[in-house]
C-alpha cells in the first residue's frame, strides 16, 4: 500500500510540471505554383512593396494614425525580409522612400537614379484576432492562446497594370500550458504570437511570389553598339555569368486588342545569338555586361527595337 502511494505521488508531481506547447499553422486558398524554370537559373527581377495596409480594426486606438500602422509596417517587413532571404529579387524601396531621398539629399548626391520596378506588391492585413480558451478540471488547468491573421497581396506587373497573381492566406500561432492540482507556472500574454501568426500566413503567399514572378519573361536591353563593344544591361547582382548565351529578339508589332482595349505586343523575331564575355558595374542599378554575336545581327542605329532573353 505504502509502495503505491509513493508511486502515486512520484506521478502527481512529474504531472505537475508546466506543458507548453507553440503550434504554427498556415492555410492558403491556392495551392502553391510550382517553379516554372530550373533553380539554377535565377535572373534576379526588381520588386518593390508599393502599399501594405491594415484593413482590420486591432491597433486602432484613440492616437491612431495611418502612417504609424505597426501591424501594416511589420508585415511589410516580414515580407521584405523573406524576399530578400530568397536572392531572387533586387528590392526597391518604397515604404521609406522619403528618408533614403533624406540621406541622398545630405550626401550631395546628385547621381541618384530613380528605378522603375518590374513588378509591385500591394498587401493588405484583412483578418487578426486573439482568443483565449480554458480548461479547468478536477486536479488539472489549462489555457491556450490563439492568434489568427489574414494577409492578402496583390502581383501588379508594371508594364501592363495588369494583376497576375493575387491571393489570401491565413496564418494561425497558438501556445498552451498545463498546470496539475495548482502546481507549475502559467504563462502570461504571449506578444510574440501576433508575430508569429502574421508570418506564418506570409510564408506561403512569399513563395508563390517568387514561383510567379520567375515565370514571367526576362528581358535586358542593349545600351550600346560602337567601336567599344556592345553593351547590354544586368550584370552580377541578376546571376548573369560569362560565357552565358542569350537570344536576340527584334520586337514585335504593338497593336490594340478589340477585345479588351489594352495594347499588346505581339510576338517578335528571333535575329541572333550573343555570348556575355564580361560584366561589370558596382551596384545592380550600374551593372552592364559586354556581349559579342555568335550567330545573325541588328541594326546598330535602333538599338530601341531590340532586347535579349533567356534561351528556353
Amino acid at each position: 500500500m505504502q509502495k503505491t502511494l509513493s508511486v502515486l505521488l512520484v506521478s502527481l508531481l512529474l504531472a505537475s510540471c508546466t506543458t507548453q506547447q507553440q503550434v504554427v499553422k498556415v492555410e492558403s486558398q491556392v495551392q502553391a505554383v510550382q517553379p516554372a524554370q530550373p533553380e539554377e537559373l535565377a535572373l534576379k527581377r526588381k520588386v518593390a512593396i508599393a502599399r501594405f495596409s491594415n484593413e482590420t480594426q486591432y491597433a486602432k486606438g484613440l492616437f491612431y494614425t495611418k502612417e504609424n500602422d505597426p501591424i501594416s509596417k511589420q508585415a511589410s517587413d516580414i515580407l521584405s525580409t523573406k524576399l530578400a532571404a530568397s536572392n531572387k529579387f533586387i528590392l526597391l524601396e518604397r515604404d521609406d522612400l522619403d528618408k533614403v531621398l533624406e540621406e541622398v539629399a545630405i550626401a550631395g548626391n546628385e547621381d541618384y537614379q530613380k528605378v522603375a520596378a518590374d513588378y509591385l506588391i500591394l498587401g493588405s492585413v484583412t483578418e487578426f484576432g486573439r482568443k483565449n480558451v480554458g480548461d479547468v478540471n478536477a486536479f488539472s488547468r489549462s489555457k491556450t492562446q490563439t492568434v489568427q491573421a489574414g494577409v492578402s497581396i496583390r502581383l501588379v506587373d508594371v508594364a501592363t497594370g495588369q494583376i497576375i497573381y493575387s491571393e489570401e492566406a491565413k496564418g494561425e500561432a497558438e501556445t498552451t500550458n498545463k498546470t496539475v492540482m495548482g502546481m507549475g507556472e502559467r504563462t502570461d500574454y504571449d506578444a510574440t504570437l501576433s508575430d508569429k501568426a502574421i508570418s506564418a500566413a506570409i510564408s506561403k503567399l512569399t513563395e508563390n511570389i517568387i514561383n510567379n514572378c520567375m515565370d514571367r519573361p526576362w528581358r535586358s536591353y542593349f545600351l550600346s553598339y560602337d567601336e567599344d563593344g556592345i553593351f547590354v544591361s544586368g550584370g552580377k547582382s541578376q546571376n548573369i555569368k560569362v560565357g552565358d548565351f542569350f537570344d536576340v529578339v527584334e520586337k514585335g508589332k504593338k497593336v490594340k486588342n478589340p477585345q479588351n482595349g489594352m495594347m499588346m505586343e505581339l510576338p517578335g523575331k528571333t535575329v541572333g545569338k550573343v555570348r556575355i564575355s564580361f560584366s561589370g558595374g558596382d551596384t545592380a542599378e550600374s551593372e552592364f555586361s559586354m556581349v559579342e554575336f555568335v550567330d545573325g545581327a541588328i541594326d546598330q542605329n535602333t538599338l530601341d527595337n531590340y532586347y535579349i532573353k533567356e534561351i528556353k
